[in-house]
């Protein structure tokens, strides 16, 4: 199949190259956007059998109440001090510019004596919106009321700032937008300049970058089909991540593509027959280790946490267009170069020597069992970070300290409980129809307020109730205010704790409790997310097992190999946790980082796996000694796993220019993971192990030695 498919290709250039214009218009012209089908509300991704999802449920039932977004106006002196009868007035007074204004989706803005902090140093107004809080036209309206206080508040001598789940999702937007422009403008250039380095060529410099960016054009519109056919919805993350992960995988599967189609030409082929070989050996290796990937990713769908159920489709449908293009685009271009290709550079018409890889080979093979030890025994140490791990579910830790969203909640903070923006709502219903009684539900809120990281109970009625009944008495609401921040561990660990055994245990006689709000909501994604993790990481390692079983028809090295990878995956958490806990100071890495670390470093870095471990069959197959093997794959596969590592580490290190903490860890650590999976996984490890199993290696099959002929001389440097 893929020698039929290599010389229709490299034959046909121009009908490969037109048939994917054509497929690019017409995605751009008749499919979706990505923007369409994103959702940046973390809590909506939870399904149903989540009890903050039907207290929600039960809230619009009995309430009316709906997702509506809510904004907070936090005012607070210049010079800290306590807010004067004039300060206040001044508040009172911007809240009826506000109302008047008639801002669209601004239902209006109240504030009042209830609203002062008890150290009077803080003053809140609340503003009413209608809509989602992601909602584009609720976000203008929180942008107009920005606008608006600005000039109101100039001569006050007051600070002010709004925040609240809006304002958070308008910042966290520029943020994200921010961080596309930055981390694609830093990954062409990377490209670019590490191609420079290491072809001399600014024609293979730029080939990814056109290839590439033809992919980028036809695979977020098949995204969104996608999404459309399936109800799913996408991540705001996922348009970040497909700039990386295109580049980057583009990028390697190119490198392949001309090491192989360099080392025919050095063994004398004409260009066209050298390019049908390279494209013919190479496809093997790429739909391999492209198939690793997406089945990695498609193992998301098991998740029941909405965020990664649809983050992986996404991804692997993304990676799935990329190595098509890999095998048919990027041959078809280079069948039209031919050697130009490299040009200016000459080096394609001699091979070099190779040094330094060659030195590590012969040493590999002398002392297979020291490498193996040193290599394997580095990455064990950075495992044992992974024992110290914390998780952070703060969705907007994320955001940049400067962000007037981030600021005024710290203003915020110096007044009221740190939960005091987000509190948490128990709701009561009675369960036979009974109207519930007001005293009661006033000495159930009182043993609510009792236990222990309780800030506060907030007033629910004009007389200052903490008891706000429907309309038939049937359902309460209660708003509990926590004294650390809604998103922190502490709350989370309250929320499923303490406060939700005190609410179920001390209900009202035939009533039945639910707890509502962001503390619940994250903390329901907290056991979505644990219960993820146990079910994705096996299938998805079973699958990449399974591939590598298939392509090597063994299974003993399959095994191998994935030891191999999940020894890598936790020396890259270790890696993370020392950096960021330990050097930085975080409360702990971002929830959704290790289910991300695991499908990029074991998946992606299987690559490098695939291309070391087919040399060495194939090496196996010539009848080479096993130490002899492992010298020949690190000497002649080490540069291109080498130079694919470097490129791919680079372009997700430039995740660590968005000036966003999620990002910036995601960047390092797939930086780090791919590192390691490169240099001391493929490199050092898989080699030294496979020549101390010799060729028990590749049981149960019985390797037989194909003749070497001139064309295929193993001294020459082959990928993979």
């Amino acid at each position: 199949m893929f020698s039929k498919l290599g010389r229709f290709v490299v034959h046909n250039p121009w009908k490969v190259i037109a048939a994917w214009v054509v497929a690019a218009i017409a995605v751009l012209a008749f499919a979706p956007t990505l923007a369409d089908v994103t959702n940046k509300d973390q809590a909506s991704f939870l399904p149903d059998s989540y009890e903050s999802v039907q207290a929600q449920q039960l809230a619009a039932d009995a309430f009316g109440q709906t997702n509506d977004a809510t904004a907070s106006i936090v005012i607070k002196r210049g010079d800290n001090g306590v807010l004067t009868a004039a300060d206040q007035a001044e508040a009172a007074e911007l809240a009826g510019k506000i109302t008047a204004e008639h801002i669209d989706r601004v239902t209006g803005a109240v504030t009042g004596p209830q609203a002062l902090s008890p150290n009077k140093q803080v003053q809140l107004i609340s503003v009413g919106l209608k809509g989602l809080p992601d909602d584009q036209a609720v976000l203008d309206a929180v942008q107009q009321v920005r606008d608006l206080i600005g000039p109101a508040m100039a001569d006050s001598g007051l600070r002010y700032g709004v925040t609240g789940d809006a304002a958070l999702f308008l910042d966290n937007q520029d943020a994200f937008d921010n961080a596309l422009v930055v981390v694609g403008i830093a990954t062409v250039v990377l490209i670019i300049g590490l191609l420079l380095f290491i072809y001399r060529s600014p024609i293979a410099a730029l080939l990814p970058i056109l290839t590439v960016g033809l992919v980028t054009a036809v695979a977020p519109g098949l995204i969104a089909l996608a999404a459309k056919a399936f109800d799913l919805e996408v991540t705001q993350d996922l348009q970040t991540l497909l700039t990386v992960v295109l580049f980057g995988v583009g990028t390697d599967y190119i490198l392949f593509l001309l090491f192989r189609f360099r080392e025919r030409l050095r063994a004398g082929e004409q260009p066209k027959e050298a390019l049908v070989t390279a494209t013919v050996r190479v496809s093997e290796v790429i739909v391999s280790a492209a198939g690793a990937i997406v089945v990695a990713f498609s193992a998301l769908l098991l998740a029941v946490f909405g965020g990664f159920k649809s983050l992986g489709p996404g991804l692997a449908i993304a990676v799935a267009v990329m190595a098509f293009a890999a095998i048919t685009l990027i041959p078809a271009v280079v069948s039209l170069l031919g050697p130009k290709v490299f040009w200016p550079s000459k080096s394609w018409q001699k091979t070099p020597k190779g040094a330094a890889f060659k030195r590590i080979g012969r040493f590999t093979a002398r002392r297979p069992g020291v490498v193996a030890l040193v290599s394997g025994g580095i990455m064990a140490i950075l495992a044992l970070g992974t024992l110290g791990m914390k998780v952070d579910y703060d969705a907007f830790s994320q955001l940049p300290k400067d962000t007037e969203s981030s600021k005024a909640i710290k203003d915020l903070q110096s007044g009221f409980p740190a939960g005091a923006l987000d509190p948490t709502t128990v709701y009561v219903k009675s369960t036979d129809g009974t109207p519930l009684s007001p005293a009661t539900l006033t000495s159930y809120a009182e043993k609510l307020a009792k236990v222990d990281g309780v800030g506060a109970l907030l007033p629910a009625t004009p007389d200052g109730s903490p008891v706000l009944l429907n309309q038939d008495k049937t359902v309460a609401k209660l708003n509990v205010v926590l004294k650390n921040p809604p998103y922190a561990k502490a709350s989370l660990d309250l929320v499923d704790g303490p406060l939700r055994d005190a609410a179920h245990a001390n209900k009202p006689p035939n009533t039945t409790t639910l707890l509502g709000g962001v503390s619940a909501s994250y903390t329901d994604i907290r056991d979505a997310n644990s219960r993820d993790l146990k079910v994705i990481f096996p299938v998805a390692g079973g699958l990449i097992a399974l591939i590598l079983a298939l392509l090597l028809r063994s299974l003993l090295a399959p095994l191998v190999l994935m030891l191999a990878v999940v020894l890598s995956f936790f020396a890259t958490i270790g890696t993370t946790v020392f950096v960021f806990q330990g050097a930085a100071g975080h409360a702990g890495v971002t929830f959704s980082l290790p289910i991300m670390l695991y499908l990029f470093v074991v998946a992606i870095g299987t690559d490098y796996n695939i291309l070391m471990i087919a040399r060495l069959r194939e090496e196996a197959e010539r009848g080479t000694d096993p130490r002899e093997a492992a010298d020949l794959a690190i000497e002649h596969g080490g540069p291109s796993v080498a130079a694919a590592g470097l490129i791919l580490a680079g372009t997700f290190s430039s995740l660590m220019l968005a000036g966003m903490a999620l990002l910036t860890e995601m960047g390092f650590s797939v930086a780090a993971g791919i590192v390691i999976s490169a240099f001391l996984m493929s490199i050092l490890l898989v080699p030294s192990v496979t020549a101390l199993l010799g060729h028990r290696a590749w049981w149960p099959r019985k390797i037989t030695t194909a003749p070497v002929s001139k064309a295929e001389d193993r001294r020459l440097e082959p990928v993979g």
